[in-house]
């Protein structure tokens, strides 16, 4: 997908087919949210900025990173997701029960994956929104309501995949995953919400 032109992406995501979903979207959304922090790291440099020059690097460079991590992730949750479409075609069975709940634990691991990567992006737009240029200071709020999309869809892909694991600890696992999410939406509705405020003035 990582090479795929925007519009043949769509057509793929609207045919009837199980992958690429929800979950690739969800890692898209992160993608996005890290890639508008950015831009805005990167329009925050120079002498105005000086002050803060070693926060905007690091912003940067975690981003950056965070971009390529969600990316890697919308393909490893196409991947896993065709994983249980296939372990439903096995034939009725022991074998194949088992075969569906390791697919299953398999496919919520890219959006539990997700969201924690969405969750610390929202942590960079508050780091960033104080010091970053007000020029671009809407796109921190973008990219705050895109981490707030990954969260959400993210959660509810996992949630999917949850209710055919029988694993009680693996499940206790993504319900500690999870337990943040509702958190970080806050705070991301925060961050939109002191901009718009700003903006107002």
């Amino acid at each position: 997908m990582r090479d795929m032109k925007i519009g043949d992406f769509l057509e793929r995501l609207a045919a009837r087919e199980p992958a690429p979903g929800g979950g690739a979207t969800a890692a898209l959304h992160a993608a996005q949210a890290a890639a508008l922090l950015g831009m805005v790291a990167r329009y925050s440099t120079g002498d105005r900025y000086a002050g803060h020059a070693a926060t905007v690097a690091a912003v940067t460079a975690e981003t950056d990173a965070l971009r390529e991590r969600a990316l890697g992730l919308a393909a490893e949750d196409a991947a896993a997701f065709t994983a249980v479409t296939e372990a439903y075609k096995l034939p009725k069975g022991e074998e194949r029960s088992a075969a569906i709940a390791a697919a299953l634990a398999g496919a919520a691991e890219p959006p539990a994956r997700v969201a924690e990567t969405a969750a610390r992006l929202v942590e960079l737009c508050e780091t960033l929104l104080p010091i970053g240029n007000p020029n671009v200071v809407t796109d921190v709020a973008a990219a705050a309501e895109a981490a707030r999309a990954a969260l959400t869809t993210a959660r509810v892909n996992v949630e999917v995949n949850m209710g055919g694991i029988k694993d009680e600890p693996v499940l206790d696992g993504l319900r500690a995953r999870l337990a943040g999410v509702d958190d970080a939406v806050a705070r991301a509705e925060r961050v939109t919400a002191a901009v718009r405020e700003d903006l107002a003035r």
